[in-house]
């Protein structure tokens, strides 16, 4: 399958779990979670969803949690709502990236108020 199809096939399965996080899920346990990414198989049968989480670890593992529970019906609105042959299997991922980043952006503006206007320390 080409990579422009793939591609495509992702974004929508990334805007429609988008949704339906926001929308058809109650479940007390899923947080403030968002959908950063979608990495589908080339035979469009499987999917990993990377999910952002805000809060603690006991938050995100419980969102994950979650999530798992609410994965078959997930599948089936993307099934319904994506018109493939096969709706893929999902998998929920934790994309830490967001965090990583902002603590990496810390570390550096934390070094160069050390090391002062000039960068002399």
């Amino acid at each position: 399958m080409n990579s422009t199809r793939l591609s495509r096939v992702a974004e929508a399965i990334k805007q429609e779990v988008s949704d339906i996080l926001q929308n058809e899920i109650k479940d007390p346990r899923i947080g403030f979670a968002s959908v950063v990414g979608v990495e589908v198989s080339r035979d469009l049968r499987h999917a990993k969803v990377y999910i952002s989480v805000l809060g603690d670890e006991n938050t995100k593992r419980e969102t994950l949690a979650g999530l798992d529970n609410a994965r078959g019906f997930v599948r089936s609105e993307i099934a319904r709502r994506i018109r493939l042959r096969y709706a893929p299997e999902i998998v929920f991922k934790l994309d830490d990236s967001i965090e990583h980043g902002a603590k990496i952006n810390k570390l550096l503006k934390d070094l160069r108020y050390r090391e002062g206007p000039s960068g002399e320390g």
